[in-house]
């Protein structure tokens, strides 16, 4: 299966800072047998839709996208997944937050959103590598039963 890492950072697309994060979700990913397609972009939310759109129709099945989820006047990632996915999952993000209480409290200012477009699962992370890392423990169990679920490939999730 094929999954995207978009890195949504100014500092790290203009050479100021190295990402850090990417390679934490990229390896995650690699780790489970995705075959990981990566890019940083700079946090304009133009670009950030054009790459998750670009990501989905070249056949990721999972777009993972890291930064740009807080506060700061030029985060945007949420805004710009809000526009192109067709519906929104809360409970991902919404447990991302929940859990993430556990190490910090501001984790209660994550702005982050997932959803689906077509038949690919988007969720927005955090920034810093501790926190995605964090955020990938927390959703990996139930991340690729929503995969299969997007994909039509489970036909009865109910619990027995």
């Amino acid at each position: 299966m094929k999954a995207g890492v978009i890195v949504c950072s100014d500092r790290s697309f203009y050479g100021e800072r190295e990402d850090k994060s990417g390679p934490v979700i990229c390896d995650f990913l690699s780790n489970r047998g995705f075959d990981v397609e990566y890019k940083v972009v700079p946090d304009d939310k133009d670009t950030i839709k054009e790459a998750i759109v670009s990501m989905v129709d070249d056949g990721a099945v999972l777009v993972l996208t890291s930064g740009g989820t807080g506060l700061a006047p030029r985060d945007v990632t949420p805004e710009a997944t809000l526009e192109v996915i067709d519906k929104q999952v809360p409970g991902i993000a919404e447990a991302i937050r929940y859990e993430s209480l556990k190490y910090t409290k501001n984790a209660m200012l994550s702005r982050g959103v997932s959803g689906v477009r077509g038949q690919s699962l988007i969720v927005n992370l955090a920034g810093s590598p501790k926190a995605a890392s964090e955020s990938l423990e927390i959703i990996e169990k139930p991340l690729l039963h929503a995969i299969d679920l997007v994909r039509g490939e489970v036909k009865d999730c109910g619990r027995n």
